[in-house]
């Protein structure tokens, strides 16, 4: 029989994304509605281990739904991935008499928990939250829309310049091994070329794409490269190996950065982690735990954590085609 739900922690972990803020706020006010306590913790599983508690109510999360990065603060533990510091964190939750934790983060704030989780037999729930969208199970992750419409926006502008001084611009997203911002971003702003995690080849096509604009009568152009690409080259010596042969083009690099990451979360995302901090909290009051609550087709469902973290996630391929179609 499951343990009685009476006190939720929650916290943030990992690389910020825009919509934390909203899920914090959903998960407290959840609290609220179902009359059970909620803390706040600091600092992601660091402020388990260091006891940084702040017991939250409603009032507590007022005016942050609009807000970007994440009032809780983020930080990555080294000591949480010890035997030790995970017991200093158990020991912290049971003195605060804490019965469950949602977690709110990426892939590595899931493994932490999935292991925490195992250890001591703690309730836990996830909710995903990376700007990369690269997780399992969910059709999209808190951040992802909020950062594709700052992707789209700032090649809008620098399209501007390319097409006012006949410049080919590679613009670097961010996208370690998931190109969904690249390309989505790519199709978006009406890329001539997308470069991906996913697929090798990409400096062959990339050429080849050249030499069809240069055919065409193109006189800019616009590569989105996600940070992760396979060539082995950085994007400044992507942007040599193109100057070698096409000196037609005067090149620019820009590299988008963490600009990616903030602003105020788009709507798409506030009302995402809406849904995701009360399906959080209905799912441990329910007994679940070890689970990420996701969305499939407009739906909050229950994903084992571990399935959440399987690497092996679908490659859109349908959408490359679109791609390749419209860049023509």
């Amino acid at each position: 029989m499951a343990k009685k739900i009476n006190k939720i922690a929650v916290l943030t972990s990992g690389g910020d994304a825009p919509g934390m803020n909203a899920a914090i706020r959903a998960v407290v006010r959840s609290c609220s509605y179902y009359n059970l306590g909620c803390v706040g913790v600091y600092r992601g599983y660091q402020g388990l281990i260091e006891k940084d508690f702040e017991d939250l109510t409603a009032r507590s999360v007022r005016n942050i739904i609009n807000k970007g990065g994440t009032f809780l603060k983020s930080s990555r533990s080294e000591e949480f991935k010890t035997k030790e510091g995970r017991k200093k964190a158990y020991k912290n939750l049971s003195d605060a008499g804490i019965d469950a934790l949602v977690v709110i983060g990426g892939d590595g704030t899931f493994t932490g928990g999935l292991y925490f989780s195992g250890e001591f037999n703690f309730p836990i729930v996830g909710i995903p939250a990376t700007i990369d969208n690269d997780i399992n199970g969910t059709d999209y992750t808190l951040g992802y829309d909020t950062a594709l419409n700052t992707v789209v926006e700032a090649i809008d502008k620098i399209r501007d310049t390319a097409s006012s001084h006949n410049r080919l611009f590679l613009i670097e997203v961010m996208g370690r091994d998931a190109g969904d911002i690249a390309l989505n971003s790519g199709i978006g702003a009406g890329a001539e070329e997308v470069l991906l995690p996913e697929e090798d080849g990409g400096i062959q096509r990339m050429m080849e794409s050249l030499e069809k604009s240069k055919k065409s009568g193109k006189t800019s152009s616009i590569i989105v490269v996600a940070e992760g690409e396979k060539s082995g080259k950085n994007i400044f010596q992507l942007a040599e190996v193109i100057s070698e042969s096409h000196k037609e083009y005067d090149i620019r690099v820009s590299v988008l950065g963490h600009i990616q990451r903030g602003g105020s979360p788009s709507c798409f995302d506030r009302v995402l982690a809406s849904k995701l901090g009360v399906g959080a909290v209905e799912a441990l009051t329910d007994g679940k735990t070890n689970i990420m609550v996701g969305v499939d087709h407009k739906k909050v469902v229950h994903v084992p954590l571990e399935t959440a973290l399987k690497e092996d996630r679908e490659f859109d391929q349908e959408l490359r085609r679109v791609a390749n179609i419209t860049s023509v």
